[in-house]
């Protein structure tokens, strides 16, 4: 990771962190880079925080005074702009958005031309130009300088695909849907609704402060109260960008990134169409899942913490399905990102083909109790390092042998060592994440 571009893009409080001046120089820079041989075209989207409009203005003016032509498809979510990117002529793609953050955060997302995420040099030589290591570079002039473009167009083509992804009807199916207030507020119901299903959308008012307050996936409770009180087939829940989806079966239960790739996984086993019979997860997947995928003879690979490893992954390897925990689940067959939508839709694809509800597909899966705690440290790598602390992490592991695991990694943005323990009972997680931390303390390393 570089001094400003995180494992999800440039992200910060806007105007604090992330700065209009931060904005223009990035599409300065980009302008210029992709501008030296031919004309450059980049596509942007962005969602629905009040400071998305500030930035998107920003990136424009550095864009088009580089001399590149800016498509705007407004406000849209981040898969759109990937897919946008990777389907049609453009450089680059950028995405104006925090996430799953607050409404005062706000992040750049940049996407190559294949719709995946930027890759490291090419970050790396954006930081160099905000931090002015090498000098101005020029403006266009004349003729030269670039325009924007109304580009709907682009959005309305990803929603067509979206619906061509649904191989069956939802007529008949009563489908909750929670927008977060976010970038999916129109995309959501217009596809579900031209799949035939009935839905009743929460959240869908974005009014520039609201997204992700009290909705959408890291919210899952008032999505869960709908299904329940409406007596709903299933429910989706997006984030503020909806690159994730969690779900909520017919009994009001959250269906999560661990149980949905466990479904279409066995799905596609069952079909014969699991490529390489594997699963990229990331190491913070519950240890239930992986005996899960033992019982079905799947195997599975374990990625630091984030999609884009993820992505990584399954790109060098052919793999067809991964993800994590929070509903960022990777079709690779449709789609070089998350996609939330996609993630609904193929959840829908599975229970109408093997006409269960998701409950029934969710439970051979025995999700076992999870406690994670984080150490405030002086310093992570002298802390993890500590001969005590690694003794008493592997005696911890002996003790849990088939029946659990524990994880103790460092956090990628603060100074946290975070021990994670999974086991049969709260009980038992509790007692050994207490076991670690502990040490951790007494050996001197807590803040």
């Amino acid at each position: 990771m570089g001094k400003y571009f995180g494992t999800d893009g440039f992200r910060g409080e806007a105007n604090v962190g992330l700065t209009v001046e931060h904005a223009y120089k990035v599409g300065r820079y980009i302008g210029w880079y992709y501008g030296q041989q031919h004309k450059c075209k980049v596509v942007i989207g962005k969602d629905t925080r009040l400071s998305s409009y500030m930035f998107e203005y920003s990136l424009v003016a550095g864009l088009t005074a580089s001399g590149a032509d800016a498509y705007l498809l407004h406000v849209t979510t981040t898969p759109s702009v990937a897919y946008v990117t990777r389907t049609e002529d453009f450089d680059c793609g950028i995405m104006i958005s925090a996430s799953h953050n607050p409404f005062h955060d706000n992040g750049i997302k940049l996407i190559n031309d294949r719709g995946e995420k930027m890759d490291e040099d090419f970050i790396l030589k954006v930081e160099e130009y905000i931090d002015g290591v090498n000098g101005e570079i020029p403006f266009a002039t004349g003729e030269k300088i670039g325009r924007t473009v109304d580009y709907i167009a682009g959005r309305n083509r990803y929603m067509g695909y979206l619906i061509s992804l649904g191989m069956y009807s939802f007529k008949g199916k009563r489908i909750g849907l929670d927008c977060a207030n976010g970038a999916s507020w129109y995309l959501a119901k217009s596809v579900f609704d031209a799949l035939g299903a009935k839905t009743y959308v929460i959240n869908n008012e974005p009014n520039g402060v609201n997204i992700n307050t009290n909705c959408g996936s890291t919210h899952i409770e008032g999505l869960q109260k709908l299904v329940k009180e409406k007596d709903l087939d299933v429910g989706f829940a997006f984030d503020g960008d909806a690159d994730r989806c969690l779900c909520v079966d017919e009994k009001g239960n959250v269906v999560d990134g661990d149980l949905i790739m466990y479904i279409y996984a066995a799905y596609l086993k069952e079909r014969g169409e699991l490529l390489n019979n594997t699963v990229v997860t990331t190491v913070m997947s519950n240890f239930g899942l992986y005996k899960a995928f033992d019982a079905l003879g799947i195997s599975y690979e374990k990625t630091k913490v984030g999609d884009k490893y993820v992505y990584e992954n399954m790109a060098a390897n052919g793999h067809r399905i991964g993800g994590e925990q929070s509903g960022h689940i990777i079709f690779s067959k449709y789609a070089s990102t998350g996609d939330g939508l996609i993630t609904a839709i193929k959840m829908m694809e599975v229970m109408l083909a093997k006409d269960k509800t998701l409950s029934e597909l969710a439970a051979p899966v025995q999700i076992y109790p999870q406690l994670l705690k984080n150490v405030k440290v002086k310093d992570k790598a002298a802390a993890q390092a500590d001969p005590k602390v690694v003794a008493v992490v592997q005696e911890v592991s002996d003790l849990l042998g088939n029946d659990g695991r524990i994880l103790v990694r460092e956090s990628g943005t603060e100074p946290l060592i975070r021990v994670m323990v999974e086991a049969s009972s709260d009980e038992i997680c509790e007692r050994y994440v207490n076991k670690v931390v502990d040490v951790i303390i007494a050996q001197g390393h807590a803040i």
